[in-house]
This record gives structure tokens, C-alpha cells and sequence, in this order.
């Protein structure tokens, strides 16, 4: 048995509980903090890491089983106390918590049945041994947890990363004060910024450009090869994925990666996938007018669920985009690859492959979808591989949540 087994991180239930921004990837490549979830792991256990994900995702993203395995759902958000705990467990135990299977250590052929039966880990309880922990988890699974939960992982990644290094030097051009720390990586340029950090940790990855006259309130995360453009106005927390562009006002959202919103317009308790862009002048409510809790579109529940929040904005999945002067509801839930535009509020569910707004919508034909991706995700140098096409393909002909 190797010190180390192999890591799987599992997608359970919640996978669908998740949509949209699951229809393109596992759960754990979610972003919330500053890194992936599947990213915080590496970080903790230096292992191989692989998914356990539904059968149209797996090409892209392969489960990978030694004869040693510890098995962990994917919606964990880890530390290093729960690292070490999941790290300890013998084969055929279980780490429970309020009867939920966190991890599980199993060999090669348990683990084989298990993808090939595709088995609820809850299946095990009655031939494995539980150890139960005595404190809660941090989890997700709805697409609010991200935005929710954001200040507090961008905390826990911020001392994750930086731990035992120094930032680089800012200019003295820059206004920086507040309790928590700024980090800085190698080749960022920022001048004459104003930064606040008496709410939580700045965090600015490689090759970050934080341009003239942006105000930034902590937490706030921006990953490698971002840009902060003019005069923006960031309340935290707040994080942008590699290769964002981010302006105007933002309150409490997350960019997954490669995404825009670049221009002036209001984004607040928002989730946003890859390859999104938001057009200039782009808004959403995040707070209904009544100031009740906000209900979004569920869709394992096919129907709209109350979150309990009484601010939550746009939920948006990967590749799709909004025109000049796109106004969203609260709590509005955009699917892929839909294209939105004109005047007036669309409505609060926008299926997969849309095309339209307020007026109504059409199918967004594959082909064009496609043509489009792969214009945009050229311009970043990035290529639509054919796995990229299989996934979109495939969710264009199931397209069961229309």
C-alpha cells in the first residue's frame, strides 16, 4: 500500500444541484476562494488527483484508480485538519458527518464496482466502518454557496498560497491600508489604486494589471493574466479567474475564468462561468423590491426554489454572453451557450442555447455556438478541442432542462 493513495474526487447528487455551471465540468472544478476545488487539494495532499463524473464529461476529464484509493466528494471545501483526518482513514473505512459520506478508502476493485455501477457512496455504509467527525464540513451545492462562501475560502486560499513567501513591492503610487494582508506575485502592474483590505485579504496573481483609479475593497481575488480596468469598483469578496477582465461596479461575485466585464454596469452576488462576456452597460438586480428571499431556478426540482438569500443575482453558465444594455432580474439562472440581448428584463430561467430577451427566444443553432467559441477562445490563444465540441454536442442534443 503507497503512503499516498490515489485521489478521486467524486460527483454525487450534487452535481446536478449545481447546474448550469456543472453541465461543463465535475464539481470540483468549480472556483471559489482563489482556487479550484480540485486545486485546494493539490495543494494539501500531494497526490494524483482524478474525477469520478458523469460518463459525457469523463473523456475530458478521466478517473484515474490505483490499488490503493481514497474516494472524497467533490463538493468539500478541504483544509488541513480535514486533509489529514481523510489522509488517516484505513481501507474500508468511511469519514462521516451527519450521516454523509465525506471520503472513503477503498482498493482497486471496490473502487472499479463504484464506477462501473456508478454507486452512491452512501452504498458502502453497511461493509465499510465509519469514523465520524465530530465538527461540520464546508460544502457546496447550489450555485449560491459559491458567492456565499467566497470571503471565507478566499481567506483560507490566501494563507494556503502565500504561506512562508513575500510579496513582491507595490508602488507608491498605490493607496493600500487595512488589517489584512496584500500579496502581490511576480510581474503585476498597478498604480495609483486605492486598496482596502479591513474586510478580508487582496490577492494578485501573475501578471495581474490593476489599472489607474480602481478601488478595491477586500476579500478580493484576481488570478493570473487578469485586468482590473479604469476606475473600477470592487466591494468584496469578490474573485476573478485567470484571464478575466473585470470593470465597472462588482459586489460579492465569482468569474470562473476567461470571462469578461469590462465595461461600466452593475454585477453583485453573481456567478459567472468561462468564456462569458457581459456587454457594456450590462446590469443585474441581486435584491428584489419586496426584499424577500430570492428563489432561483433548481433543476433537479424543474422549477424555481427558494434560496434563503435575500441577495442573490445572475448564475451564468460557460460561453454565454449579454448585449449593450442587458438588464438581468434577481436571481436570474442563464444556461450555456445562450446568447442574450435588447431591451427590457428576459426572464428569470434562460435555457441552454438560447437566443434572444425579453421579446422571446429561439434555439442558438450548435454550429453557430461552436463558430463562436472557437473565434473566442482563439483570440486568448486557446484552442476548442474536439472533447470541448463532444461536451457541447452532447448538451446541445440532450438540452433537457428546455
Amino acid at each position: 500500500m503507497s503512503a499516498i493513495p490515489a485521489i478521486i474526487l467524486y460527483d454525487d447528487a450534487r452535481w446536478e444541484n449545481l447546474l448550469p455551471l456543472t453541465f461543463t465540468r465535475p464539481v470540483s472544478e468549480l472556483r471559489i476562494g482563489i482556487l479550484t476545488i480540485r486545486e485546494k487539494w493539490e495543494h494539501l495532499i500531494s497526490s494524483k488527483i482524478s474525477n469520478l463524473t458523469k460518463p459525457y464529461l469523463s473523456e475530458k476529464y478521466p478517473v484515474s484508480i490505483s490499488e490503493d484509493n481514497l474516494v472524497i466528494n467533490s463538493g468539500v471545501l478541504p483544509d488541513k485538519s480535514l486533509a489529514q483526518q481523510i489522509l488517516g482513514l484505513q481501507t474500508n473505512q468511511y469519514l462521516c458527518c451527519n450521516d454523509m459520506v465525506i471520503a472513503v478508502r477503498m482498493g482497486k476493485s471496490d473502487a472499479e464496482n463504484t464506477i462501473k455501477h456508478n454507486r452512491d457512496l452512501s452504498g458502502i455504509k453497511a461493509r465499510y466502518t465509519p469514523v465520524f467527525l465530530s465538527d461540520d464540513v464546508r460544502m457546496i451545492s447550489r450555485p449560491y454557496h459559491i458567492f456565499s462562501m467566497n470571503g471565507k475560502e478566499i481567506e483560507n486560499d490566501f494563507a494556503l498560497i502565500t504561506h512562508g513567501r513575500a510579496s513582491q513591492p507595490y508602488s507608491h503610487t498605490n493607496q493600500v491600508f487595512g488589517k489584512y494582508p496584500l500579496f502581490l506575485e511576480e510581474g503585476v502592474y498597478m498604480e495609483c489604486c486605492t486598496i482596502n483590505t479591513n474586510e478580508g485579504p487582496v490577492y494578485l496573481g501573475r501578471n495581474v494589471q490593476i489599472m489607474e483609479g480602481s478601488m478595491i475593497r477586500g476579500g478580493f481575488a484576481a488570478c493570473e493574466g487578469s485586468i482590473v480596468k479604469m476606475g473600477a469598483k470592487i466591494y468584496g469578496p469578490t474573485t476573478i479567474g485567470p484571464n478575466c477582465r473585470l470593470g465597472g461596479e462588482v459586489n460579492n461575485s465569482v468569474l470562473f475564468a476567461n470571462s469578461n466585464k469590462g465595461h461600466d454596469g452593475f454585477l453583485g452576488n453573481s456567478v459567472i462561468g468561462e468564456w462569458c462576456n457581459l456587454g457594456a452597460d450590462t446590469n443585474n438586480s441581486n435584491l428584489k423590491n419586496n426584499y424577500l428571499p430570492v428563489k432561483i431556478w433548481s433543476y433537479p426540482d424543474a422549477g424555481f426554489k427558494d434560496t434563503g438569500l435575500q441577495f442573490c443575482g445572475l448564475i451564468m453558465g460557460d460561453h454565454s454572453k449579454s448585449g449593450i444594455n442587458t438588464m438581468f432580474n434577481t436571481g436570474t439562472v442563464v444556461g450555456v451557450a445562450s446568447n442574450i440581448f435588447g431591451d427590457g428584463f428576459p426572464r428569470t430561467y434562460i435555457p441552454s442555447f438560447s437566443w434572444g430577451g425579453a421579446a422571446g427566444f429561439i434555439t442558438h443553432q450548435l454550429k453557430k455556438a461552436l463558430e463562436t467559441a472557437e473565434i473566442v477562445m482563439g483570440r486568448r490563444q486557446v484552442q476548442l478541442t474536439d472533447l470541448d465540441r463532444k461536451i457541447m454536442e452532447y448538451l446541445f442534443e440532450q438540452r433537457v432542462e428546455m
